[in-house]
Order: C-alpha cells, then sequence, then structure tokens
C-alpha cells in the first residue's frame, strides 16, 4: 500500500469506534487498517463509555483499553509504550492529552485527525438558529480559536474536505504542510455496480444518520415537518423510512403511520435497507466535513436528493448521483418537488446511479489515498524536528496553550486524589 510508517501507533479516540452507527467510526476503521497493513502496532485508548454498537477492536488486532482524564497514570501508560505515532481524534483530545505526550515521548509524531471542523459547524448552527447568512464573526469565535490552536500545535492535521482545506489556509493562516488532505475511503470496485438493484426492483425513501448528531437531527426535524408533507400529496403510497443509532423518545414521537412516515432506529445492516430504497433523502441545513451516509448511498446504487451542504467537498467537478438542492427561502418545496420528479422518472434515476458510481472511483478510492498518507507520515518521521522548527507559531502555542492545559489538568488531577 505504501512505506512502513510507524513502529507503534497510539490512538486517542473522542469515543470508541462505531462504523456502523457513523461516518466517523468508519473513517477510523480506515486508518487502523492502514497503519496495521504498513506494519504499524496500533494501540487505541479512549477516556469515553463504550455504545452499544462499538466494534471489538480486539478482535481486529487492536490493543484496546479505557483511560481516565485529568489523570497522571496516562503518563505511565505512554512512558512505557513510547510510541512513534500519536494520532488524536478530534482536538479536544489533542487539548487533553497532547501535553502529556509532548512531555513524555517529545519525539513522537502528533497528528490530529479533524474528522470535520467543529468550528465551521458551529458557525453555521449558529447562523441557522438566526435566520441569517454565515458571517466571518461566526468563524472566529471561542471554538475557533482553540481547534485552529490544536492543528498549530500538531505535525499534520488530517482534512477530510477540499472545501476546509481551503478555509483552514485562506481564513485561518494555516500553512498548507500542516494539512493532509484525507477524504472517507471506500473500497468499491467497478464491476460491484452489476450488483445493484434496478429502479423497478426498490420502492419508498430513506433516511440514515446518527441521532446524537446535530445536524442529521435537524435534519429529521426538518424533513418531517416542511419536506415529507409536501413529498407525501405528490407521492401518497410512499413511505420514508428513517434510521440511525441512539434514537430519543423525541425522535420516536415524529413517527406517522398515517403520513407514512416510519421512524426504525437502529438498523443492524444500514445497507441492506439502503440498498432497496429507490431515493435517500438528506436535507442537511448546517454541517460540516464529508456525509458518509450519502457515499454510502452511492456505494448501494442508490441516488439521493440533498443540500449544497449535504454535498460539499464529496463530488468535485462531476455530476452529483440525485438533486443538490440550493439553500433559499424555497428550500422545502424545491427539496420536496425534485425528490417527487427523480423518484417517479426512471431513466433519470438510472443516470442518477451510474453518476455515483463515478464519484466513488474518482473521489473516494482508499487505493488512491492511503498510500499517499502513509508516504506523508514516513517522511515526518525522518525529520520532525526540522519539520517543528519551520513553525515557529506552532513551537510558541505548544510551548504556551500546553503549558496552560497542564498546570489545570495537575491541578484537577490532585483535587480528585484529595477528594
Amino acid at each position: 500500500m505504501g512505506e512502513f510508517i510507524a513502529l507503534r501507533v497510539l490512538i486517542v479516540g473522542y469515543v470508541w469506534p462505531e462504523p456502523n452507527s457513523s461516518a466517523a467510526g468508519r473513517r477510523m476503521l480506515s486508518l487502523i487498517s492502514a497503519l496495521q497493513s504498513n506494519g504499524g502496532e496500533v494501540h487505541f485508548v479512549s477516556a469515553a463509555v463504550k455504545g452499544d454498537h462499538s466494534v471489538d477492536l480486539s478482535a481486529l488486532g487492536v490493543c484496546a483499553q479505557p483511560v481516565a482524564l485529568n489523570c497522571d497514570s496516562f503518563d505511565d501508560y505512554i512512558g512505557e509504550l513510547r510510541p512513534d505515532l500519536v494520532i488524536f481524534d478530534r482536538f479536544l483530545m489533542e487539548e487533553q492529552f497532547a501535553w502529556r505526550v509532548d512531555r513524555t515521548c517529545p519525539e513522537a509524531v502528533r497528528i490530529l485527525d479533524s474528522e470535520d471542523l467543529h468550528c465551521l459547524r458551529q458557525a453555521r448552527h449558529q447562523a441557522l438558529k438566526q435566520n441569517r447568512p454565515l458571517s466571518r464573526q461566526d468563524l472566529v469565535g471561542e471554538l475557533a480559536l482553540r481547534e485552529i490552536a490544536a492543528i498549530w500545535r500538531c505535525d499534520l492535521t488530517l482534512v477530510i474536505s477540499e472545501f476546509e482545506m481551503a478555509l483552514l489556509q485562506n481564513t485561518y493562516g494555516v500553512p498548507a504542510d500542516l494539512l493532509h488532505y484525507l477524504p472517507l475511503l471506500s473500497n468499491f470496485k467497478a464491476e460491484q455496480a452489476a450488483q445493484w438493484l434496478p429502479y423497478e426492483a426498490r420502492q419508498h425513501c430513506v433516511v440514515v444518520g446518527n441521532f446524537r448528531h446535530a445536524p442529521n437531527w435537524d435534519a429529521v426535524q426538518y424533513l418531517r415537518s416542511e419536506i415529507w408533507p409536501l413529498i407525501r400529496r405528490q407521492l401518497p403510497r410512499v413511505e420514508c423510512h428513517i434510521y440511525g443509532a441512539y434514537p430519543p423518545p423525541k425522535a420516536l414521537q415524529l413517527h406517522s403511520d398515517k403520513l407514512g412516515f416510519l421512524v426504525k432506529g437502529w438498523a443492524d445492516d444500514a445497507d441492506a435497507v439502503v440498498e432497496k430504497a429507490r431515493l435517500c433523502l438528506a436535507p442537511l441545513r448546517f454541517g460540516a466535513g464529508q456525509k458518509g451516509k450519502l457515499v454510502a448511498a452511492m456505494e448501494c446504487g442508490t441516488p439521493s436528493v440533498t443540500t449544497t451542504i449535504g454535498a460539499e467537498a464529496m463530488h468535485g467537478d462531476l455530476a452529483w448521483n440525485g438533486s443538490i438542492i440550493a439553500d433559499s427561502e424555497q428550500l422545502a418545496a424545491n427539496f420536496a418537488a425534485e425528490a417527487a420528479a427523480l423518484y417517479q422518472d426512471p431513466d433519470r434515476w438510472a443516470t442518477a446511479q451510474q453518476q455515483g458510481r463515478a464519484i466513488l472511483l474518482r473521489r473516494f478510492q482508499a487505493d488512491d489515498y492511503l498510500p499517499q498518507f502513509t508516504r506523508r507520515v514516513a517522511d515526518l518521521r525522518q525529520d520532525v524536528t526540522g519539520h517543528r522548527q519551520k513553525h515557529f507559531n506552532g513551537l510558541m502555542l505548544r510551548h504556551h496553550t500546553i503549558k496552560s492545559h497542564q498546570y489545570m489538568s495537575q491541578w484537577i488531577a490532585a483535587k480528585n486524589k484529595d477528594a
């Protein structure tokens, strides 16, 4: 696949990976597989409570164990492990643990897997709640200061979206050599398209997404209240099946047999339900990164109707596998009209299905991106000191910010001991 990049790798997880629940979980397993394929001995730790759908990492050959926040036991653990490479799963983990890595294993290469830009997602959410366009002021709040500082402190940050690559460089001034584009990854092969169910063998619409993710929950509510009644008027026998992990009681209350809006919750095999649907609906009004549910829909040969934000950084200059609805006051009406039209047009639907195939083969192939990643990390390991010295801002932030995190964490640890 690429070059050998690390003898020993430590991943500090924000959560325990759930590849069947979220794009983040799927991405994490892709990274783990890539590291192992290059000879890496992978260790995974997290302070989070394991969810109902967490994958069994030990079955994948990963040494996994829980860790505690603000506890010196992590220092002892990492001091014995002596990793060559440490990957922080989202900037919050860099804030919590990077100073301990820096103090105990300063020579380890530090990588931040951003997943998506939290500050961008929050800024868009704030603008949506206030019913106004996104402004530059939205992008420079406290969360942005924290997240961009974490990027500067790391040797490399993995960025999932080309839009966010440009934003980081042009708005926040992050140097290109601190960033590496690594999109969602797919192992889809061209010949798999022959197994897709045709138009006439499919029925109904499907929505897939973890209910704990705020953009997904907003999309389901918006679909139920504003869009689905319009679709149902045009397609009175069509149902919308809503699948996702961790549905709260308020989500289950949206279920309506009369409207054909069926909240089904967790699906043991999400692909099995998506591949039988005629359309995937994703009316996302805010968010960031790339959308795993839409990649999965393409892999199942299921055309989708989504928003500009939903398709952001997904298709490049290629035609979308369905319809993209631009933001406007008529978003709900336009979304419903496009969904109904595509649902009823077998020729247009078949064309959209093949456009999804083209996107998968051109934009998301794991074999195209993982070798680039492993080479990039191999280059960093050869001269990580020289790389750091090129970026004085990073050294400065690491010195001052990490010290403040260190003192706060040590104060909490001491307080916990006295309790």
